[in-house]
């Protein structure tokens, strides 16, 4: 399993910085990454926009979007990605790449998907991808494998 050491020394390596973007995952992504010494090399920071309304203010998730799908949608998880690269920059620099979480952790689902249904996405300055996962098990369970994809995605997308 990738780890978020392995994440930070490749974003170290190219010179980048990290941007993230929370919501069922709560800032245990975030909190993934500060546990390494030295994360502030790259982490930026993170933005934890558990209510809806929210993805739009501070991370800019077009209202239209949000009203015809709702918050757990990838386009969704894309633009959190590429608000948190925004939100997240410094003297009018991005942060160089932007992850996101969005999803249903349960135990219920308020909009009909199945708990567990995730959209994970990262932006960087050369690629945008989201997806979609189906985890099963509790609440923590769906967002500890939320964190392990999240890691493991950003992992492999610093490799291509």
């Amino acid at each position: 399993m990738t780890s978020a050491s392995e994440v930070l020394a490749a974003l170290i390596e190219r010179g980048w910085t990290l941007g993230i973007a929370e919501s069922l995952s709560g800032g245990a992504l975030a909190a993934e990454f500060v546990s390494v010494p030295g994360a502030s090399a790259s982490l930026r920071g993170a933005i934890v926009a558990y209510a809806t309304p929210v993805k739009h203010t501070l991370l800019g998730v077009d209202d239209g979007l949000l009203d015809a799908h709702g918050p757990v949608h990838p386009d969704v998880a894309l633009q959190m990605a590429a608000g948190a690269r925004r939100a997240l920059q410094v003297s009018g620099v991005p942060a160089d790449v932007g992850v996101s979480t969005t999803g249903i952790a349960g135990p219920d689902s308020p909009d009909g998907q199945p708990v567990g249904t995730v959209h994970i996405a990262v932006v960087t300055p050369y690629t945008s991808v989201s997806e979609a996962f189906r985890f099963d098990g509790d609440r923590a369970q769906v967002r500890a494998q939320t964190v392990d994809a999240a890691v493991a995605m950003l992992a492999r997308i610093l490799r291509e």
